[in-house]
């Protein structure tokens, strides 16, 4: 498995998490398995919402769109492109960022933590640092010097 097809991976898993928190937060599930409580709290906080819809349905976007560039990536017309882990790189560090600010909200704001969050701010992180050792890789690639057949 390569980078690419790990980062969609991950991706995947991000999705369906984030999937998991929005159903919740739009009352198609009735309960969130979280243990310790916090998970409530901050769903239920006057921040779960960004520019009107919920932080969770921002987060299957996200991670929807990681998933599609990642596979795309994947194939071969795509295999080479530079520019296509480029915006890996970018899109996932606005992840991290974001998720960072989430968790600044949940820990001094907000005074809980959800325990799904956390795992999502993980996975934003493990994406993040999988498009950057993908674009090292392309941008060493094409930085090499062609072989002399």
């Amino acid at each position: 498995m390569n980078r690419r097809m790990l980062t969609a991976l991950v991706a995947l898993v991000g999705f369906f998490i984030a999937l998991y928190l929005a159903f919740y937060k739009t009352g198609v599930i009735g309960t969130l398995a979280c243990g310790s409580g916090g998970c409530d709290t901050v769903q239920s906080s006057r921040w779960a919402d960004f520019l009107g819809f919920p932080v969770a349905s921002w987060g299957v976007a996200f991670y929807a769109v990681v998933f599609a560039l990642a596979f795309m990536a994947t194939l071969e017309r795509w295999a080479d492109s530079r520019s296509l882990s480029l915006a890996l790189v970018l899109l996932t560090g606005w992840g991290v960022l974001f998720s960072a600010w989430l968790k600044y909200l949940e820990l001094f704001v907000i005074h809980a933590i959800c325990r799904w969050c956390v795992v999502s701010a993980v996975i934003a992180v493990v994406l993040f640092a999988l498009a950057v050792l993908d674009w090292r890789a392309t941008r060493a690639r094409d930085e090499a010097p062609a072989s002399d057949a």
